[in-house]
């Protein structure tokens, strides 16, 4: 009858069992047994040695390796076989003060980056051709002594320090049509019509060796009432351009300050002067005058000369610097400056505070009264300025032009020419030293400045820095730092993992065992000579033993 085994088999060596089985067999079976067990032992063990090797496998390197394969300069001095002694004590102790030394340098390097400093490029560059500047003048006094009559007189009192009971002292014009008309009084039409006009003040004109005049000019209101503007490129009129540099090649003028329709001084306030001469300032087009804080004065009896040059400024944004690349919307300007955000802010707030706007201010609110300039408009202004430092917060536009100016001057007129200066222009000469002046306004060369912020430590450099102070002190560099990382990493992978592995091989080994059986035990149950005696012998199912193809009788692998 066929016997099947449905059961794993694993052949276990055993010593020879004692009885009449053992004599039974002679010295040849014995011989074979002995080889048999031999081999088996062989494979057991390398078996052994491949899950050992297996085993340390999966351990990460030891320190001692990594240290000796590791590009960290002084590692391997310090971890080495046999453990610690005095020789890697003082390693230890060079290595550590290296890397203190290092970790030193490079707060220090960090500290200086998140200072982010800039440092400031100067350079000139030449040009055939420069854009000339616009050219903002005011006569410092406001009003025209000729044009002022009784009635200006009393709606001007409060701003210019009289009182209505006092005697002006000078005579005063008859009351022109505006006193009949029974319209309210508008400052901005009495500046208009009473302040110094162009065609009486400008004597002469030249710009680049070609003859100018009035018609060259625009009409702009400032602090200073009613003022001139010399190349604006407002109204449709192209901007100016020079070819040379040097006295000549730029503007040169020459102005009546008429001092005899100066108004006397009655009283001291914001609106009074006390000088004799012109205001002037020089700017770029695309920003209004602000010539009361701005601009320089010119003296009559001299002939000024202004050096100029076109100067490019570049500034950093934040952190590095100050100004803003996107600068806010203004209200009444078209293009951002620092002035036209001055003037517009100084509008909003006369606007809010005092429900009126100087003569100067863009906008559509209705003109301020003399009574109002001294009760609210002028405090309101000196409080903003002197003390209210948040209200206007103008940002620096991170780019933008200025020009540089270099002052000279001589006395005009001279003994020599006082004589033929009154005869032409039909005025004593104590007139002409007193009310001339020349101004002259050119580029002192053909060329313009840039004046550019810079990073002075970017990033390339902090990373420059930290890397050489790596491989000065402690020899190491990126890749080092990645080998202790990949490092750290396999040992805390081990670690985490090493308990889910050794449940898994526990698993896994305890399934692989089955059951053993000795092959003493099958002799013992089934003697070799009982089954020859079989004449069919006794057939077992294919792939009983593990890794073992079918065989053909039981008696093929037990005798």
């Amino acid at each position: 009858m066929p016997i099947q085994i449905f059961c794993s088999v694993s052949f276990s060596s055993g010593e020879e069992a004692p009885g009449s089985l053992g004599d039974i067999w002679g010295p040849h079976q014995r011989q074979q047994r002995d080889n048999s067990e031999s081999e088996e032992e062989g494979e057991e063990k390398e078996k052994e040695a491949e899950r050992k090797g297996a085993r340390e496998r999966d351990l990460p390197m030891d320190l001692v390796a990594f240290a000796n394969s590791c590009t960290l300069h002084g590692a391997s001095h310090i971890f080495v076989e046999g453990g610690p002694g005095p020789r890697q004590a003082l390693w230890a102790a060079a290595f550590i003060l290296a890397l203190g030394a290092f970790l030193c340098q490079v707060g220090d390097r960090v500290a200086y980056y998140l200072s982010y400093p800039h440092v400031t490029m100067l350079d000139e560059v030449a040009t055939t051709e420069l854009a000339f500047p616009a050219v903002t003048l005011c006569n410092t006094n406001a009003v025209r002594l000729s044009q002022l009559s009784y009635p200006d007189l009393l709606y001007l009192a409060p701003m210019l320090g009289l009182d209505e009971s006092d005697d002006p002292g000078v005579p005063l014009a008859p009351p022109g049509p505006e006193a009949f008309s029974g319209e309210p009084f508008n400052l901005h039409r009495f500046y208009n019509r009473s302040c110094h006009r162009l065609e009486d003040m400008l004597l002469y004109c030249s710009y680049c060796g070609g003859p100018c005049g009035p018609h060259n000019f625009s009409v702009v209101f400032t602090r200073y009432g009613k003022c001139y503007t010399f190349n604006s490129g407002r109204d449709g009129r192209p901007r100016l351009k020079t070819m040379k540099g040097g006295t000549g090649n730029g503007l040169e003028i020459m102005l009546d300050i008429q001092q005899d329709e100066y108004l006397p001084v009655w009283g001291e306030t914001d609106e009074t002067s006390f000088e004799a001469g012109i205001k002037v300032q020089i700017h770029s087009q695309d920003e209004p005058p602000f010539i009361d804080q701005l601009g320089f004065g010119v003296a009559p009896g001299f002939q000024t000369f202004v050096a100029c040059q076109e100067q490019r400024l570049i500034y950093l944004p934040p952190p590095w610097g100050t100004c803003k690349a996107v600068t806010m919307d203004l209200d009444f300007f078209d293009s951002y400056s620092i002035t036209a955000c001055r003037i517009d802010c100084e509008t909003r707030y006369l606007v809010e505070n005092c429900n009126c706007r100087m003569v100067h201010m863009p906008g559509d609110a209705p003109y301020c009264t003399p009574e109002q300039y001294k009760e609210c408009a002028d405090p309101a202004l000196d409080f903003l300025v002197e003390k209210d430092q948040e209200y206007c917060v103008c940002e620096m536009p991170c780019n933008l032009t200025r020009y540089g100016k270099e002052l000279s001057m001589v006395k005009i007129p001279s003994k020599a020419s006082a004589k033929y200066l009154a005869k032409k222009f039909n005025k004593s000469e104590q007139y002409i030293g007193e009310n001339i002046l020349v101004l002259d306004i050119f580029f002192e060369v053909l060329n313009y400045e840039t004046i550019e912020q810079k990073k002075a430590y970017e990033i390339a450099g902090l990373l420059g820095d930290i890397g050489g102070q790596m491989g000065l002190f402690i020899g190491a560099s990126i890749l080092t730092v990645l080998e202790l990382f990949d490092y750290a990493y396999e040992v805390i992978k081990h670690k985490l993992c090493r308990r889910g592995k050794c449940q898994k091989e526990a698993k896994r080994s305890s399934a692989d065992k089955g059951v053993a059986l000795s092959l003493d035990d099958v002799k013992r149950h089934i003697p070799c000579e009982s089954l020859r005696g079989h004449t069919a012998g006794m057939t077992y199912a294919a792939n009983i033993l593990p890794h073992h193809p079918a065989r053909g009788t039981f008696e093929d692998f037990t005798c």
